[in-house]
């Protein structure tokens, strides 16, 4: 009696306060299948060497010194057999104390011991059990589901409690083992009795996720609904089975249903701690019903959400990045990437590897739209008759007129009211106010800051003054000059019309390297984002411009392979343009007879054997030759990998017959073109090399 209702009952106790610590630091994440057991087992722990110690806390430290204290002082074996009845409980509280510390070989040499001898006691097969997660836990699979199934096959089990304890057990082991269909059967079973009502919530809860894993999301709801409607549970699993549901969204889902829901969900003051959670679903249903402002806003305020988790940020800040992405607002989407980067996860994740890559690229994709719309801007003004050159920077001009004559007249006013002197008692207090409560003078305020810096936007560095921005006929084609303007030039139109491009040579650069920008764009938006309606724009755009003739097969072939997803009229067009006016292409071979294309990969011009073959005239001094076959290969291969390595040859032959200043010009194409490329860096390489001599 003193065995079990002092020392062990205090054991127990500490155990179960132990077991709350534990279960108060364990973070779920709902985002992936829940554990079954929320134990989470520190590598360095196994086969039996503490790990974290932060799980071996004092509680189980207590319970297992209240174990030893029984076993110690209370056991009574007497001629090989024990009197005291309460010696396999105590055997099981300190198997049950080491596990949790995860001590795992100690806690099965406790449990063994109960099993071998005490073969009659009442709690032998609660011990098998125990024993059983342990084998899982050292990572014995075989022997744990062997244990299971003769206790679930061979033994009579009149236990509820038991019933439901060894199901569970067996899911577990089929969980590592990747047996869905029994861990579902054993979690329907272990389901059927409610006694230990916190375990039955989460095993419902795997199950619901199991199903949607499925596409059974009907299935799925009315699990997470059985939850929701359960009594005595934590209220995590209730409120996380509303989200689960929510995010069940499908075609069927009545959404204007399912937004009130949320909303009420949002309103209720006890659910503040998972206000991050719910306001990124209610976003995820306003992108559904394609009201993306909306949904936005509820990534902001999940993001913003007091004490939101970091995992849940990184979701929304990627929502929100996707968001710009898709409107092409290419900077501002990778600022959102930056910060889910930047968040303390594990970076090895199939979804974080695939964002950095898309965080990379989108460098590429900003750098390309910068330069396209730049060039965009300034072949316009080259493109415009006189007349209408003089119209626009009369406009423009007109416009700077105004702004200087509102700014003068606002000058002048405030002289004659005197601002400024805040010691006048008419000035400082107009019925108490604050400064920025007192309309006259903030508004006061307003006219002393717009004379002083002028009209400025709402941004950053606005500061800066007036610049306008060419290209100096003198600048290379990718560098960009910033004129200072002068006082006394700012009003005069022909300061800018001055500015305007007009050599052939700056004219046609910028056409080029708009055209290559665009034709790229359209490449990485395809290849890289799968994104195919931007794709299609830039490529669509590109063919407007009249771009050179290597570009314009590869654009029409490329349009053909994406309209063939999107669009099967335009994909027609395109497959006829091909195959009529470019008969004897490889594009149209592709098209015509794929397999054909197949069955050629030997062929002596297959693209990596004309490599070798160019390489090898490099090699024997044939220079011009080179120079005249990478031209060729260069048309002829311009959406191919191997396209880099043929400019990067040609360079090198330029070099070779043209002098430095043509070889260094030559190289610099490469390295900013193909940046990202093994040629790209080497090309950047050689040009430091030849600036060190300079």
């Amino acid at each position: 009696m003193n065995t079990k209702y002092n020392i062990l009952y205090n054991g127990e106790v500490a155990l179960e306060r132990g077991l709350l610590e534990l279960n108060d630091k364990y973070v779920d994440d709902y985002w992936q299948r829940l554990p079954i057991e929320p134990l989470k087992v520190d590598k360095l722990a196994l086969p039996g060497i503490q790990g974290n110690t932060d799980n071996s806390n004092a509680s189980f430290e207590r319970a297992e010194e209240k174990a030893v204290k029984a076993v110690q002082r209370h056991g009574m074996n007497i001629g090989g057999t024990e009197k005291n009845s309460q010696i396999d409980n105590a055997y099981l509280l300190l198997g049950k104390a080491r596990y949790y510390s995860q001590r795992f070989v100690p806690a099965l040499e406790a449990f063994t011991y109960v099993i071998k001898n005490y073969p009659t006691a009442d709690l032998n097969t609660e011990t098998k059990i125990w024993r059983a997660k342990t084998f899982l836990r050292i990572n014995n699979e075989e022997l744990a589901l062997e244990s299971l199934q003769l206790i679930l096959n061979k033994e009579k089990l009149y236990d509820e409690v038991i019933i439901e304890d060894a199901h569970t057990a067996i899911a577990m082991v089929y969980t590592e083992m990747d047996s869905t269909h029994l861990v579902k059967h054993h979690l329907k079973q272990a389901v059927l009795t409610s006694n230990n009502r916190e375990q039955t919530a989460r095993n419902l809860f795997i199950l619901g996720q199991i199903y949607r894993e499925e596409n059974y999301k009907d299935s799925s709801n009315v699990v997470f609904q059985q939850i929701i409607d359960m009594k005595r549970i934590p209220y995590k699993y209730q409120i996380h089975s509303e989200i689960e549901i929510a995010k069940n969204l499908d075609d069927g889902t009545d959404i204007l249903a399912l937004n009130h829901h949320l909303t009420k969900l949002i309103n209720d003051r006890e659910n503040r701690p998972y206000l991050d959670e719910l306001y990124y679903q209610a976003g995820l249903v306003y992108e559904k019903q394609e009201q993306f402002a909306i949904a936005e806003q509820n990534f902001y305020k999940s993001v913003h959400a007091k004490n939101a988790k970091q995992f849940q940020q990184g979701m929304s800040y990627e929502k929100l990045g996707d968001l710009h992405f898709d409107k092409a607002n290419f900077v501002v989407a990778g600022a959102f990437y930056d910060s889910v980067l930047k968040i303390p996860q594990e970076r090895t994740t199939k979804r974080l590897r695939k964002l950095e890559r898309k965080r990379n690229n989108l460098d590429d994709v900003i750098s390309y739209e910068a330069i396209a719309q730049r060039n965009d801007s300034i072949l316009n003004l080259v493109y415009m008759t006189e007349e209408q050159q003089t119209e626009y920077f009369q406009a423009y001009v007109d416009d700077l007129i105004v702004q200087k004559e509102i700014a003068d007249a606002l000058a002048e006013q405030q002289q004659n009211t005197g601002f400024g002197n805040f010691d006048d008692e008419n000035q400082t207090s107009s019925n108490g106010k604050w400064y920025f409560y007192n309309n006259q003078l903030s508004g006061f305020g307003q006219q002393k800051f717009f004379q002083v810096w002028g009209n400025r936007p709402y941004e950053e560095n606005w500061r800066m003054s007036d610049k306008s921005t060419f290209r100096s006929n003198q600048q290379d084609e990718n560098s960009i000059a910033e004129i200072e303007i002068d006082e006394s030039e700012k009003y005069d139109v022909k300061t800018y019309l001055k500015l305007i491009p007009t050599d052939k040579n700056v004219i046609d650069s910028l056409s080029f390297i708009r055209n290559d920008s665009y034709y790229n764009l359209g490449l990485i938006y395809k290849e890289q984002f799968k994104e195919l309606e931007l794709a299609s724009d830039r490529f669509e755009d590109l063919l407007t411009f009249s771009p050179e003739n290597r570009l314009i097969l590869p654009t029409k072939y490329h349009l053909y392979d994406i309209y063939s997803e999107i669009n099967q009229t335009k994909s027609e067009f395109y497959k006829n343009d091909i195959v009529t006016n470019y008969a004897d292409t490889k594009y149209a071979k592709i098209i015509s007879n794929p397999e054909s294309v197949v069955a050629d990969a030997d062929d002596e011009n297959l693209p990596e054997n004309v490599y070798e073959d160019v390489y090898c005239d490099y090699d024997g001094a044939y220079y011009d030759k080179v120079l005249e076959r990478a031209e060729k290969a260069i048309d002829l291969y311009v959406d191919l990998p191997i396209l880099p390595k043929f400019e990067l040859l040609r360079a090198f032959a330029i070099g070779k017959t043209q002098g430095v200043d043509a070889f260094k010009t030559a190289l610099e194409f490469v390295a900013l073109n193909y940046s990202n490329t093994e040629e790209g860096k080497k090309a950047k390489e050689v040009i430091e090399t030849i600036n060190k001599k300079d």
